[in-house]
């Protein structure tokens, strides 16, 4: 998410932090309520710094997850998932979709096609039963980084760089047409 702190500038304001494993140099991530209890803070010490601003959250895979069940306990504007992580390891049988489900906040997916962790097809889906406005941009032939291989992307004529304007722009779009949160 770091290189993104500086694409979405342009749109708003950006808070990034680090879970306390990530910090600490550990592999293995904390158990989802102290990953929960982190991102709150982390949202209380960002409105605070912005007050009155719209909030969304966004997030690269767990971190979207995370965002997400952040969002079922404290009102925001919006969700952007950069790569939901919507199977355990992979595993179409492991679907990590209960928070999806119970979700009013919107949210935007953005998913590559090659995405193994979030099959499209099972995505949509889950995107059919959600209860929130929920919107998804794709990116062609992209991973669950979101990165496109060389090889394909000289198919195209487009850089990566191209790719990633390209996903800010949905999420910039995403933000522009929704409304302010009711308090």
């Amino acid at each position: 998410m770091q290189n993104w702190k500086e694409r979405l500038s342009e749109i708003g304001h950006v808070d990034p932090f680090d879970y306390d494993y990530m910090r600490e140099g550990r592999k293995r991530p904390d158990p989802l309520p102290k990953l929960i209890a982190v991102h709150r803070k982390a949202l209380v010490k960002a409105r605070e710094k912005h007050r009155g601003a719209r909030t969304f959250l966004i997030g690269k895979s767990m971190g979207g997850r995370v965002g997400c069940h952040v969002s079922l306990e404290e009102k925001v504007d919006g969700l952007i998932c950069l790569g939901y992580p919507l199977c355990a390891m992979g595993d179409r049988s492991k679907l990590r979709d209960e928070v999806l489900r119970a979700l009013t906040t919107p949210i935007l997916f953005v998913q590559g096609t090659r995405d193994s962790l979030c099959p499209l097809d099972l995505l949509e889906r889950v995107r059919a039963e959600m209860k929130a406005p929920n919107f998804l941009h794709t990116v062609e032939g992209a991973d669950h980084s979101l990165r496109v291989p060389k090889r394909q992307l000289q198919g195209t004529s487009k850089t990566q760089e191209d790719i990633d304007q390209e996903i800010l722009k949905a999420i910039g779009k995403f933000v522009d047409q929704l409304p302010p949160a009711a308090e």
